[in-house]
């Protein structure tokens, strides 16, 4: 048989008092002794007495719960991002329910309207790949509660934005593959929709020009940046009839992808074909030969969204305007494109 939940009520008829009066001992009222107080927390205990926090968060308008939004968790960017989120909003009281999208629309929608079921008291995301439809995130902004965007956010929301310089980013990577003396430097990018690939794709474009490098079509290819489209996509540039002398992929999990085919394939790294990845995922440092890699900051970017909600609920009702916070990147050179060294 399974046991019955423990109510106020199994606690009152314990103790032959009124309901009203085992909610207030639980709520550390003034108007209640500490007799009673002690005796309600000892047959809480007992009871194994586990607090409705749903009601409670419709009885008091804070349920001290905060969303979190994510594309995917196993990236090390996420959870760093995650981590540092947890860190700042734990200290003021709050807990934080995560979700991931696995780069969906649909499971995005579903995760916003479950968070705004529990009652949560604000939505820190970051978009899937798929979206485009921005009604669902509206949503949030129609219940009242702060939305704060990092990575990957939109501006028509109008909302809160943390996030780094992704257009600068790619002038960095194809400075640095030029004065190492590439000349067909190609671009695994993400889709041109998503607003954060897009202004990596731009950046890519504008700094071509900028070091009189040729834009060639067939070496600037969309994809969903996983380690497969790395595999698939460095396959198709090396059926070329005219392959690049370097790649850069605007994802570390792509470039591992494309790395593991250059291996295979017995290119040598970086004099035949450079690679750079995003991201600085962990192994991008460990693996053979190490890739150059964007350090993007996740811990920044965690503390800074937090702090835009705690922000956010100091104040009684919530204005929400297009607030951007741009970090600087930092270009971390390694072995995969260090033709000086190689």
């Amino acid at each position: 048989m399974i046991k019955k939940k423990t109510t106020i009520k199994d606690i009152a008829s314990v103790l032959n008092i009124s309901p009203a009066a085992v909610s207030k001992a639980l709520h550390n009222d003034s108007r209640i002794s500490e007799k009673t107080k002690k005796a309600v927390r000892q047959v809480a205990k007992n009871l194994n007495y586990q607090p409705n926090h749903l009601a409670s968060a419709l009885r008091s308008g804070k349920s001290k719960l905060v969303g979190v939004i994510v594309p995917r968790t196993n990236s090390n960017f996420f959870s760093s991002v995650i981590q540092n989120i947890e860190e700042v909003l734990n200290k003021e009281g709050y807990n934080i329910i995560i979700t991931q999208s696995n780069e969906s629309f649909k499971k995005e929608c579903a995760s916003i309207d479950t968070l705004l079921f529990t009652q949560v008291d604000g939505i820190i995301a970051s978009m899937a790949n798929e979206t485009v439809d921005l009604s669902y995130f509206e949503k949030v902004k129609k219940a009242g509660i702060p939305l704060i965007t990092f990575d990957r956010g939109e501006n028509d929301l109008n909302v809160d934005y943390i996030g780094i310089d992704d257009y600068n980013s790619s002038h960095l990577i194809v400075a640095h593959l030029a004065e190492q003396g590439c000349k067909r430097i190609a671009h695994i990018g993400g889709f041109k929709r998503t607003r954060i690939f897009n202004n990596r794709i731009k950046g890519y474009i504008d700094a071509l020009n900028k070091h009189n490098l040729p834009l060639i079509d067939e070496l600037l290819i969309e994809s969903n940046l996983t380690t497969e489209d790395g595999r698939e996509k460095m396959h198709q540039l090396l059926a070329l009839e005219h392959r690049p002398d370097a790649v850069y992929v605007a994802g570390d999990y792509a470039a591992l992808g494309a790395l593991q085919v250059l291996n295979e394939e017995k290119i040598s790294i970086p004099d035949e074909i450079a690679l750079v990845g995003f991201g600085n995922e962990p192994f991008s440092s460990m693996v053979t030969p190490s890739i150059t890699s964007i350090e993007q900051h996740s811990e920044e970017i965690g503390k800074l969204a937090a702090l835009s909600f705690l922000e956010h609920v100091k104040n009684d009702v919530v204005k929400q305007t297009l607030t951007k916070k741009i970090l600087d990147v930092e270009l971390l050179i390694r072995d995969s494109s260090n033709r000086r060294h190689s």
